[in-house]
């Protein structure tokens, strides 16, 4: 098992607690990039903007405790898996901004076009993916869309049958940290490459 928390979520520069390069960049300055872009996008629909807030300024000790809770989750999981992790629950979330980096993330990682492009209708391309994986994705889903009717024991189960107790419960918390900073990117109104890395 790799411990790699070198990863994907650029946010604060200042981690005392931790070193971690990882993380979101989820809440830095809104740039000049993405208000033009919201302007455009209210501009074609004919309504104004609504100014958002910069959630690591506003809430600074939630923000970095978040990056703390992003960097233990991955410790022990193989990055590309962190990878896929985090691009399946962007999709289902319909975040382009966290799509947008971790689709980047995994290529500069090594990651295939032909494994990113099938990542959506993994199971229909399941030779693209080890077992361990598709486990993964499949828990993911049911995960990110737990209104729609929990998480089934049988996909609980395949889960548990590829991961130990440690490992499944890090997938487990990076699933709930990409869900988390998803709804951020969402609610703050972050526009797709726009995370200056």
């Amino acid at each position: 098992m790799t411990t790699n928390t070198t990863a994907t979520e650029t946010a604060v520069t200042d981690t005392t607690a931790t070193d971690t390069t990882a993380t979101e960049t989820v809440a830095t300055d809104t740039t000049a990039t993405e208000t033009a872009a919201a302007n455009t996008a209210a501009a074609h629909a004919g309504t104004t903007p609504v100014p958002r807030l910069d959630f690591a300024k506003s809430a600074r000790n939630a923000f970095r405790a978040l990056i703390g809770f992003d960097a233990a989750a991955r410790e022990g999981i193989d990055p590309a898996l962190v990878e896929l992790i985090q691009i399946r629950a962007s999709h289902l979330n319909h975040c382009a901004y966290c799509l947008h980096m971790h689709t980047n993330d995994a290529r500069k990682a090594g990651e295939s076009e032909d494994r990113l492009h099938m990542i959506p209708v993994w199971r229909e391309a399941r030779h693209f993916f080890t077992a361990r994986e598709q486990a993964a994705l499949a828990l993911t889903e049911a995960v990110t869309l737990v209104a729609d009717g929990g998480v089934p024991d049988a996909v609980y189960a395949e889960a548990a049958t590829h991961f130990d107790e440690t490992e499944l419960a890090h997938v487990l918390a990076l699933i709930l940290t990409i869900n988390t900073w998803n709804r951020i990117a969402l609610a703050t109104a972050k526009q797709a490459g726009t995370d200056n890395r």
